[in-house]
């Protein structure tokens, strides 16, 4: 048994290192910090640069949440498939047999004035003497979208932006005509209206294309610029109208106001909120009862085209977000141009204005 133990003890002294247990050693704070500033000496005295980084944490950008990225998949395959509509479209005015094709497709539009000749005949029956407004005005349109059609034709076919700001500065100032001529007792009205008609449709149309959801391109810009323009139109002739109507019939209200000190965008606060929510309240309620009563326009074009109803209704919101924006920015920033042209310079209505009918 004794020589069992000195050999125990031989064998343990004369182990390897590795197999005998050391003693742990716990660093106190102390020691973990002064061996990272000498490592970090060492590291600059190196010029390791590489050692400080491989500690450096790695950032990266987050990944793009799911909802997101299936709704921008979404509206780059509408966009496709209304692309590839378009380009399956298009056609060559040079082309061998396009005008024949062109009339024979016109027969359609003529075959449908019947249903003008029977509202022409119920107001001859009726006595009310608008055969020749409507005969006149149908006349007029087919004119005007037969020449607009060959002459969207040639922009679509350009790749310069100039053709697409020059349709769209002759649509605003038709529109900006159009609204004033409906407000003609306002002074400078046909201004007023084009400024508010093109800023209106210009912000939310820069907004749209920062946002990517047009491209900048004829084919997208100048159909969706129209509808606006159009819609702000109606909006921005309708405020400047109601405005001066109500301020003209509320006009004793407007100068005790004036009276007891108030600016003039105090006196006619009432009237300028009435104008606005008359004016703007189509376009709500066209947004409230869209699909339900009837299908808009280019949700219609779309399904007519090939296009699925579920692709067309992403358009379709679209637009009626659009609408919404120009027309309350357009009608808003009329009835701010109103007010010079409505008081003078010592904040009294302008009788020039309010005195004609």
């Amino acid at each position: 048994m004794k020589k069992r133990d000195e050999h125990c003890s031989a064998t343990a002294m004369w182990a390897p290192p590795s197999s005998v247990p050391s003693p742990r050693i716990t660093q106190t704070p102390r020691r973990r910090r002064e061996g990272s500033r000498e490592k970090h000496r060492e590291a600059e005295e190196e010029g390791g640069v590489a050692f400080l980084d491989r500690r450096l944490p790695r950032f990266r950008s987050p990944p793009t949440p799911l909802h997101q990225r299936g709704a921008r998949l979404a509206l780059e395959r509408t966009m496709a498939s209304m692309e590839s509509l378009l380009v399956l479209n298009q056609v060559d005015p040079g082309s061998p047999g396009f005008w024949r094709e062109f009339l024979v497709g016109m027969l359609k539009p003529v075959a449908a004035t019947a249903v003008v000749a029977m509202a022409v005949a119920l107001s001859f029956t009726q006595r009310l003497g608008l055969e020749g407004e409507m005969l006149y005005a149908m006349a007029r349109a087919f004119l005007q979208l037969s020449v607009i059609g060959f002459v969207l034709q040639f922009i679509f076919t350009q790749k310069s932006a100039a053709w697409i700001l020059l349709a769209y500065l002759f649509m605003v100032t038709v529109a900006g005509y159009t609204a004033g001529q409906r407000a003609r007792h306002v002074p400078r009205g046909k201004h007023i209206a084009s400024i508010s008609i093109l800023a209106g449709t210009s912000v939310t149309m820069a907004l749209l294309v920062a946002l990517r959801v047009f491209p900048f391109t004829p084919r997208y810009i100048i159909p969706v610029a129209g509808m606006m323009v159009g819609n702000a139109m109606t909006v921005t002739g309708v405020t400047m109208k109601k405005l001066r109507e109500d301020v003209r019939m509320q006009r004793g209200v407007v100068e005790t106001a004036l009276a007891l000190g108030a600016t003039p965008r105090q006196a006619t606060v009432q009237q300028v909120k009435r104008s606005l929510v008359i004016a703007l309240s189509p376009v709500i309620d066209n947004a409230k009862t869209v699909g339900l009563i009837a299908l808009p326009g280019a949700m219609t074009g779309l399904i007519m085209g090939g296009a699925s109803p579920l692709e067309a209704i992403q358009l379709q919101i679209v637009v009626m977000n659009m609408l919404m924006g120009a027309s309350t920015v357009s009608s808003i920033l009329s009835t701010y141009l109103c007010w010079p042209a409505f008081f003078t310079n010592a904040f009294q209505l302008n009788d020039a204005v309010f005195a004609a009918d």
